[in-house]
Protein backbone atom coordinates (compact mmCIF):
# COMPACT_ATOMS: atom_id res chain seq x y z
CA UNK A 1 0.00 0.00 0.00
CA UNK A 2 0.98 3.21 -0.74
CA UNK A 3 2.65 5.09 1.95
CA UNK A 4 1.22 8.25 1.04
CA UNK A 5 -2.67 7.29 1.68
CA UNK A 6 -4.02 5.51 4.94
CA UNK A 7 -4.71 2.62 5.63
CA UNK A 8 -8.22 1.32 4.44
CA UNK A 9 -10.15 -0.70 7.34
CA UNK A 10 -12.96 -2.70 7.06
CA UNK A 11 -14.36 -3.25 10.39
CA UNK A 12 -16.59 -5.88 11.89
CA UNK A 13 -18.55 -5.67 15.42
CA UNK A 14 -18.82 -2.21 16.31
CA UNK A 15 -20.19 -2.57 19.92
CA UNK A 16 -18.27 -3.42 23.21
CA UNK A 17 -14.77 -2.75 22.56
CA UNK A 18 -15.25 -1.87 18.80
CA UNK A 19 -16.00 1.16 19.87
CA UNK A 20 -13.06 1.92 21.37
CA UNK A 21 -10.86 0.64 18.69
CA UNK A 22 -13.18 2.91 16.43
CA UNK A 23 -12.53 5.85 17.81
CA UNK A 24 -8.72 5.36 18.22
CA UNK A 25 -8.87 4.89 13.89
CA UNK A 26 -10.78 7.91 13.37
CA UNK A 27 -8.81 9.86 15.50
CA UNK A 28 -5.58 8.54 13.07
CA UNK A 29 -4.72 10.16 10.24
CA UNK A 30 -3.30 7.25 8.26
CA UNK A 31 -6.56 5.31 8.95
CA UNK A 32 -9.28 5.63 7.15
CA UNK A 33 -12.20 3.38 7.87
CA UNK A 34 -14.04 2.67 4.64
CA UNK A 35 -16.80 0.50 5.90
CA UNK A 36 -18.81 -0.82 8.95
CA UNK A 37 -20.13 -4.36 9.63
CA UNK A 38 -23.06 -5.19 12.28
CA UNK A 39 -25.61 -7.59 12.89
CA UNK A 40 -26.95 -4.93 15.00
CA UNK A 41 -28.16 -1.74 13.35
CA UNK A 42 -28.17 0.72 15.83
CA UNK A 43 -24.46 0.04 16.18
CA UNK A 44 -23.45 -0.30 12.95
CA UNK A 45 -25.24 3.23 12.56
CA UNK A 46 -23.87 4.41 15.05
CA UNK A 47 -19.77 3.27 13.38
CA UNK A 48 -21.19 4.76 10.41
CA UNK A 49 -22.01 8.06 11.43
CA UNK A 50 -18.31 8.20 13.56
CA UNK A 51 -16.12 7.08 10.88
CA UNK A 52 -18.35 8.38 7.68
CA UNK A 53 -17.94 4.52 6.67
CA UNK A 54 -20.37 2.61 4.55
CA UNK A 55 -22.92 0.32 6.17
CA UNK A 56 -23.03 -3.62 6.29
CA UNK A 57 -25.01 -6.49 8.29
CA UNK A 58 -23.03 -8.97 5.94
CA UNK A 59 -19.24 -9.28 5.98
CA UNK A 60 -18.62 -10.96 3.00
CA UNK A 61 -20.60 -8.40 0.60
CA UNK A 62 -18.80 -5.42 2.26
CA UNK A 63 -15.45 -7.42 1.44
CA UNK A 64 -16.60 -8.13 -1.99
CA UNK A 65 -17.73 -4.81 -2.98
CA UNK A 66 -14.82 -2.38 -0.78
CA UNK A 67 -10.99 -2.49 -0.97
CA UNK A 68 -9.57 -3.03 1.74
CA UNK A 69 -6.10 -2.86 3.38
CA UNK A 70 -6.83 -5.02 6.54
CA UNK A 71 -10.05 -5.77 8.66
CA UNK A 72 -10.75 -5.25 12.17
CA UNK A 73 -12.59 -8.33 13.78
CA UNK A 74 -14.19 -6.77 17.43
CA UNK A 75 -16.44 -9.66 18.05
CA UNK A 76 -17.25 -11.74 21.14
CA UNK A 77 -15.33 -15.76 21.25
CA UNK A 78 -17.73 -17.62 20.00
CA UNK A 79 -18.24 -15.73 16.75
CA UNK A 80 -14.48 -16.97 15.51
CA UNK A 81 -13.81 -19.35 12.96
CA UNK A 82 -15.61 -19.10 9.09
CA UNK A 83 -14.77 -15.29 9.07
CA UNK A 84 -10.94 -15.65 9.75
CA UNK A 85 -10.88 -18.09 7.02
CA UNK A 86 -12.31 -15.67 5.01
CA UNK A 87 -10.12 -13.15 5.61
CA UNK A 88 -7.17 -14.89 5.36
CA UNK A 89 -8.26 -16.57 1.84
CA UNK A 90 -8.69 -13.41 0.57
CA UNK A 91 -5.14 -12.73 1.79
CA UNK A 92 -5.89 -9.62 3.75
CA UNK A 93 -4.02 -8.29 6.99
CA UNK A 94 -6.34 -8.53 10.21
CA UNK A 95 -6.75 -7.03 13.75
CA UNK A 96 -8.66 -9.25 16.23
CA UNK A 97 -9.82 -9.02 19.53
CA UNK A 98 -9.32 -11.05 22.57
CA UNK A 99 -9.70 -14.28 23.18
CA UNK A 100 -8.77 -15.69 19.31
CA UNK A 101 -11.44 -18.55 20.35
CA UNK A 102 -12.64 -20.93 22.25
CA UNK A 103 -11.24 -24.10 20.98
CA UNK A 104 -7.39 -24.56 21.05
CA UNK A 105 -7.83 -26.75 17.88
CA UNK A 106 -9.61 -23.99 15.69
CA UNK A 107 -7.26 -21.31 16.94
CA UNK A 108 -4.65 -23.45 15.74
CA UNK A 109 -6.29 -24.15 12.37
CA UNK A 110 -6.53 -20.45 12.18
CA UNK A 111 -2.72 -19.47 12.86
CA UNK A 112 -1.42 -22.46 10.65
CA UNK A 113 -3.10 -20.50 7.93
CA UNK A 114 -2.15 -16.97 8.95
CA UNK A 115 1.45 -18.82 8.64
CA UNK A 116 0.68 -19.94 4.93
CA UNK A 117 -0.12 -16.93 3.73
CA UNK A 118 2.53 -15.04 5.94
CA UNK A 119 0.13 -12.33 7.16
CA UNK A 120 0.40 -9.66 9.44
CA UNK A 121 -1.75 -9.68 12.55
CA UNK A 122 -2.32 -8.06 15.40
CA UNK A 123 -4.39 -8.95 18.74
CA UNK A 124 -6.13 -6.47 21.20
CA UNK A 125 -4.02 -7.51 24.35
CA UNK A 126 -3.20 -3.41 24.60
CA UNK A 127 -1.94 -3.52 27.89
CA UNK A 128 1.52 -5.23 26.55
CA UNK A 129 1.68 -0.70 25.08
CA UNK A 130 2.22 0.86 28.44
CA UNK A 131 4.70 2.97 29.24
CA UNK A 132 4.78 0.92 32.58
CA UNK A 133 5.49 -2.27 30.65
CA UNK A 134 9.09 -1.37 29.17
CA UNK A 135 9.79 0.23 32.41
CA UNK A 136 9.23 -3.15 34.13
CA UNK A 137 10.72 -5.05 31.09
CA UNK A 138 13.76 -2.85 31.40
CA UNK A 139 14.47 -3.81 35.05
CA UNK A 140 13.94 -7.02 34.71
CA UNK A 141 16.10 -7.48 31.37
CA UNK A 142 18.79 -10.00 32.39
CA UNK A 143 17.07 -10.65 36.48
CA UNK A 144 16.85 -13.97 37.89
CA UNK A 145 12.43 -14.17 38.63
CA UNK A 146 11.88 -16.07 41.63
CA UNK A 147 8.25 -16.22 42.24
CA UNK A 148 5.24 -13.81 39.87
CA UNK A 149 1.94 -13.53 41.41
CA UNK A 150 -1.14 -12.42 39.28
CA UNK A 151 -4.37 -10.80 40.14
CA UNK A 152 -7.81 -10.07 38.16
CA UNK A 153 -10.49 -9.38 40.79
CA UNK A 154 -13.83 -8.21 39.79
CA UNK A 155 -17.61 -7.60 39.87
CA UNK A 156 -18.09 -8.17 36.31
CA UNK A 157 -20.29 -11.27 37.05
CA UNK A 158 -22.63 -9.23 38.42
CA UNK A 159 -22.43 -6.11 36.15
CA UNK A 160 -22.67 -7.98 33.22
CA UNK A 161 -25.76 -10.29 34.57
CA UNK A 162 -27.87 -11.11 31.11
CA UNK A 163 -25.49 -10.84 28.92
CA UNK A 164 -22.76 -13.01 26.53
CA UNK A 165 -20.38 -12.90 28.63
CA UNK A 166 -21.67 -14.58 31.89
CA UNK A 167 -22.26 -18.47 30.11
CA UNK A 168 -19.31 -20.28 29.45
CA UNK A 169 -20.61 -21.66 25.95
CA UNK A 170 -20.14 -18.26 24.65
CA UNK A 171 -16.93 -16.44 26.47
CA UNK A 172 -14.88 -19.66 27.91
CA UNK A 173 -15.42 -17.84 31.46
CA UNK A 174 -13.70 -15.28 33.42
CA UNK A 175 -10.46 -16.32 32.63
CA UNK A 176 -10.34 -17.07 29.23
CA UNK A 177 -12.11 -14.02 28.34
CA UNK A 178 -10.95 -11.46 30.79
CA UNK A 179 -8.17 -12.22 33.05
CA UNK A 180 -6.42 -13.38 29.59
CA UNK A 181 -5.25 -9.80 29.39
CA UNK A 182 -3.51 -10.29 32.98
CA UNK A 183 -2.33 -14.04 32.15
CA UNK A 184 -0.55 -12.38 28.77
CA UNK A 185 1.18 -9.79 30.59
CA UNK A 186 2.81 -12.41 33.17
CA UNK A 187 3.56 -14.53 29.64
CA UNK A 188 5.07 -10.81 28.48
CA UNK A 189 7.29 -9.97 31.68
CA UNK A 190 8.07 -13.44 32.51
CA UNK A 191 8.36 -15.66 29.61
CA UNK A 192 6.47 -19.09 28.51
CA UNK A 193 4.40 -20.85 30.38
CA UNK A 194 5.24 -24.48 30.38
CA UNK A 195 2.41 -26.04 33.27
CA UNK A 196 -0.46 -24.71 35.14
CA UNK A 197 -2.28 -26.81 37.55
CA UNK A 198 -5.69 -25.64 38.57
CA UNK A 199 -8.52 -25.55 41.02
CA UNK A 200 -11.96 -23.87 40.07
CA UNK A 201 -15.77 -23.36 41.34
CA UNK A 202 -19.11 -21.59 41.54
CA UNK A 203 -19.34 -20.16 45.45
CA UNK A 204 -20.78 -16.81 45.25
CA UNK A 205 -22.94 -16.13 42.17
CA UNK A 206 -25.99 -18.54 41.50
CA UNK A 207 -27.00 -20.42 38.46
CA UNK A 208 -29.42 -17.21 37.71
CA UNK A 209 -26.60 -15.07 36.51
CA UNK A 210 -24.03 -17.24 35.88
CA UNK A 211 -22.54 -20.62 34.57
CA UNK A 212 -19.18 -19.62 34.82
CA UNK A 213 -17.12 -20.46 37.69
CA UNK A 214 -16.90 -17.39 40.36
CA UNK A 215 -13.19 -17.87 41.28
CA UNK A 216 -10.17 -19.23 39.94
CA UNK A 217 -6.96 -20.08 40.67
CA UNK A 218 -3.63 -21.91 39.15
CA UNK A 219 -0.07 -22.67 39.66
CA UNK A 220 2.33 -22.26 36.88
CA UNK A 221 5.50 -23.27 36.08
CA UNK A 222 7.83 -21.62 33.84
CA UNK A 223 10.33 -22.50 30.94
CA UNK A 224 12.76 -20.19 32.52
CA UNK A 225 11.86 -21.94 36.21
CA UNK A 226 10.23 -19.24 37.62
CA UNK A 227 6.82 -20.58 39.44
CA UNK A 228 3.79 -18.43 39.41
CA UNK A 229 0.12 -17.98 41.01
CA UNK A 230 -2.59 -16.15 39.46
CA UNK A 231 -6.14 -16.42 40.78
CA UNK A 232 -9.38 -14.52 39.58
CA UNK A 233 -12.87 -14.15 40.93
CA UNK A 234 -15.88 -12.28 39.39
CA UNK A 235 -18.02 -12.22 42.46
CA UNK A 236 -17.12 -8.52 43.93
CA UNK A 237 -19.97 -6.01 44.14
CA UNK A 238 -20.58 -5.06 40.83
CA UNK A 239 -19.44 -1.19 40.94
CA UNK A 240 -16.13 -2.76 42.10
CA UNK A 241 -14.66 -3.53 38.80
CA UNK A 242 -11.41 -4.69 38.64
CA UNK A 243 -8.19 -4.83 40.49
CA UNK A 244 -5.73 -5.97 37.76
CA UNK A 245 -1.42 -6.39 39.28
CA UNK A 246 0.93 -8.13 39.20
CA UNK A 247 3.65 -8.85 41.97
CA UNK A 248 7.01 -10.68 41.39
CA UNK A 249 10.20 -10.92 42.90
CA UNK A 250 13.49 -10.95 40.70
CA UNK A 251 16.84 -11.02 42.67
CA UNK A 252 16.69 -9.83 45.82
CA UNK A 253 13.59 -7.34 44.91
CA UNK A 254 10.24 -7.10 44.25
CA UNK A 255 8.15 -5.33 41.65
CA UNK A 256 4.41 -4.92 41.07
CA UNK A 257 3.36 -3.70 37.92
CA UNK A 258 0.06 -2.09 37.07
CA UNK A 259 -1.53 -0.29 34.15
CA UNK A 260 -0.17 2.84 35.26
CA UNK A 261 2.75 2.77 37.25
CA UNK A 262 6.19 -0.34 38.24
CA UNK A 263 7.10 0.23 41.55
CA UNK A 264 10.17 -1.88 43.05
CA UNK A 265 10.67 -2.78 46.48
CA UNK A 266 14.22 -3.32 47.85
CA UNK A 267 14.25 -3.44 51.55
CA UNK A 268 13.77 0.33 52.95
CA UNK A 269 14.05 1.25 49.35
CA UNK A 270 11.14 1.81 47.06
CA UNK A 271 11.21 3.77 43.70
CA UNK A 272 8.40 3.91 40.92
CA UNK A 273 9.91 3.54 37.45
CA UNK A 274 8.34 5.17 34.78
CA UNK A 275 8.54 5.03 30.84
CA UNK A 276 7.19 6.25 27.95
CA UNK A 277 4.63 4.84 25.39
CA UNK A 278 6.13 3.78 21.88
CA UNK A 279 2.11 4.12 20.30
CA UNK A 280 -1.38 6.05 22.10
CA UNK A 281 -2.85 2.35 21.17
CA UNK A 282 -2.68 -0.73 20.20
CA UNK A 283 -4.47 0.25 16.93
CA UNK A 284 -1.76 2.88 16.32
CA UNK A 285 0.82 0.60 16.61
CA UNK A 286 -1.44 -1.58 13.47
CA UNK A 287 -1.85 1.17 11.59
CA UNK A 288 2.12 1.63 11.31
CA UNK A 289 3.18 -1.49 11.07
CA UNK A 290 0.74 -1.69 8.20
CA UNK A 291 2.20 1.76 6.50
CA UNK A 292 5.70 0.82 6.92
CA UNK A 293 5.73 -3.23 6.83
CA UNK A 294 7.45 -3.68 9.78
CA UNK A 295 5.75 -6.15 11.77
CA UNK A 296 8.35 -5.64 15.07
CA UNK A 297 6.01 -3.00 16.57
CA UNK A 298 3.10 -5.38 16.82
CA UNK A 299 3.63 -6.69 20.50
CA UNK A 300 1.05 -9.85 19.95
CA UNK A 301 0.19 -11.39 17.05
CA UNK A 302 -2.08 -14.40 16.18
CA UNK A 303 1.07 -16.69 16.72
CA UNK A 304 1.72 -15.21 20.10
CA UNK A 305 -1.86 -14.75 21.59
CA UNK A 306 -2.52 -18.54 21.09
CA UNK A 307 -0.14 -18.94 23.01
CA UNK A 308 -2.03 -17.06 25.83
CA UNK A 309 -5.05 -18.74 24.89
CA UNK A 310 -3.47 -22.00 25.31
CA UNK A 311 -2.77 -20.68 29.03
CA UNK A 312 -6.12 -20.15 30.01
CA UNK A 313 -7.85 -23.44 28.37
CA UNK A 314 -5.31 -25.20 30.05
CA UNK A 315 -6.15 -23.99 33.14
CA UNK A 316 -9.70 -24.26 32.55
CA UNK A 317 -8.89 -28.27 31.08
CA UNK A 318 -6.54 -28.86 34.56
CA UNK A 319 -9.49 -27.94 36.64
CA UNK A 320 -11.88 -30.60 35.33
CA UNK A 321 -8.87 -32.97 35.39
CA UNK A 322 -7.80 -32.13 38.82
CA UNK A 323 -4.55 -32.76 37.55
CA UNK A 324 -1.47 -30.39 36.15
CA UNK A 325 -1.86 -30.40 32.47
CA UNK A 326 1.61 -29.03 29.85
CA UNK A 327 0.93 -26.39 27.17
CA UNK A 328 2.23 -28.64 24.73
CA UNK A 329 -0.52 -30.48 24.68
CA UNK A 330 -2.52 -27.57 23.49
CA UNK A 331 -0.33 -25.39 21.05
CA UNK A 332 1.03 -27.08 17.85
CA UNK A 333 3.74 -25.01 15.99
CA UNK A 334 4.51 -24.92 12.35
Amino acid sequence: MSNQQPVRIGFVGCGGNGKGHLQQLVANADAQVVAVCDVSEQQVQEAAALTGGAVYSDYKKMLDEHEVDAVYLSLPPFAHGEIEFDIIERGLPFFVEKPVALQIGLANEIAAAVRAKNLMTCVGYQLRYGGSVDAARAVLQGATIGLASGFYWSGTGRALAGRWWVWEKQSGGQLVEQATHTVDMMRYLVGEIEEVFSYQDQRILGKDVTDCPDVTTFLARFANGAVATFSCTSALHASDFYANFIDLTFNDSRLRWTYDSTTITNGPDVREETGQASFNSVDDAFIQALKSGDRSVIRSDYDDALRTLAVTLAANESARRGQPVRLAEFIKDA
